[in-house]
């Protein structure tokens, strides 16, 4: 199953049917405990596995939008990927969010990405929400509503309004 149709299993199966969606919850109904901690200037997130248990480290230093993108990140390499190329601690297995994650070249993190965006913005409700806002070239305010709505970044949400084909890329 593909990251996008993963996220929206996961809001269906949680009973999750309005924004913002609660990333501290989901985690918690998944069975994952987040703990904020300072991971330095260059680290967002951290997954840390061992065996089903697994606890997702975010940096507390970091703006709230950030953080929600950072959780909803690592709960998609918890739903998606079950091994994968991590670093091994013992009996733990470790994946960090960095600078490297953001760019989306790796796949399990372009895959990570797609599930946080589906699972903070999926795409019928930001469908729906794109109706009721409509964008004009250089106004900010219906970027700035639904940002709001949904608990994201500008540069989170023009993404994935470019992803879903309703902005085009020069406009975002």
């Amino acid at each position: 199953m593909k990251p996008e149709a993963r996220a929206e299993a996961v809001l269906r199966q949680l009973k999750q049917k309005k924004a913002p969606i609660n990333v501290g919850r989901v985690a918690r109904q998944l069975g994952v405990r987040v703990e904020r901690a300072d991971l330095g200037e260059d680290c967002s997130g951290v997954l840390v596995r061992n065996g089903d248990a697994a606890v997702i480290g975010v940096n507390y230093s970091h703006h709230p939008n950030r953080q929600r993108f950072t959780i909803a990140h690592e709960l998609g390499h918890f739903v998606l990927h079950k091994g994968g190329k991590y670093i091994d601690k013992g009996m733990s297995t470790l994946q960090f969010r960095d600078a490297e994650s953001s760019t989306g070249t790796q796949l399990e993190e372009r895959e990570a990405n797609q599930f946080a965006a589906a699972l903070l913005m999926p795409a019928d409700w930001v469908r729906r929400e794109f109706d009721k806002h409509p964008f004009d070239l250089g106004d900010d305010e219906a970027l700035n509503t639904m940002c709001g709505l949904f608990g994201v970044s500008s540069q989170a949400m023009s993404f994935r309004l470019v992803n879903l084909g309703l902005l085009r890329e020069a406009f975002a």
